[in-house]
């Protein structure tokens, strides 16, 4: 492995993963003849790094979820498990993301919201929350920086 492999595997698993699955294609398309099969070698080591990518944003989709549970919905006793995922959710991150992830969950943070939006009011709605779920922004209301940190532990009422 050259250096710059190493570093890069060492320092953002998720781009190593997508230039050694371009590299296993390129060698593919100039008929390498050897005894490994590339293409599907080049599938495998891209899948792992979008394995990567799927859990940080599945992980953020929870925050979001989350988070707009706790700016506003009125409920009390929920909020300590809401934050406690939150919690949770941080970690899952925080062990998994890297710069290209980072990039990619960034650009996609309006879809990853819009995802979350109509189970929020549902689950408020279904809860006698109508006003709550009423007042939940069309757009996501927090960066990127802002959903990956941490609520402060005295706060109940966490809003944007």
């Amino acid at each position: 492995m050259t250096s710059r492999s190493a570093a890069l595997y060492e320092e953002d698993f998720y781009a190593w993963t997508q230039e050694q699955a371009a590299a296993l294609r390129r060698l593919a398309a100039e008929r390498w003849n050897g005894p490994l099969d590339l293409e599907h070698l080049a599938e495998e080591v891209e899948d792992l790094g979008k394995e990567q990518r799927n859990a940080v944003a599945s992980q953020l989709r929870r925050i979001i979820e989350h988070r707009l549970k706790l700016a506003f919905s009125p409920a009390r006793d929920p909020r300590p498990g809401w934050l406690n995922s939150v919690d949770d959710a941080l970690a899952e991150i925080e062990d998994r993301i890297t710069p290209a992830i980072r990039r990619e969950v960034e650009a996609a943070l309006p879809r990853l919201y819009a995802q979350v939006l109509p189970k929020v009011a549902r689950t408020l709605e279904a809860h006698g929350e109508r006003e709550a779920a009423a007042r939940i922004p069309e757009r996501c209301p927090w960066t990127l920086d802002e959903l990956l940190s941490a609520p402060p532990e005295d706060d109940l009422d966490w809003r944007p």
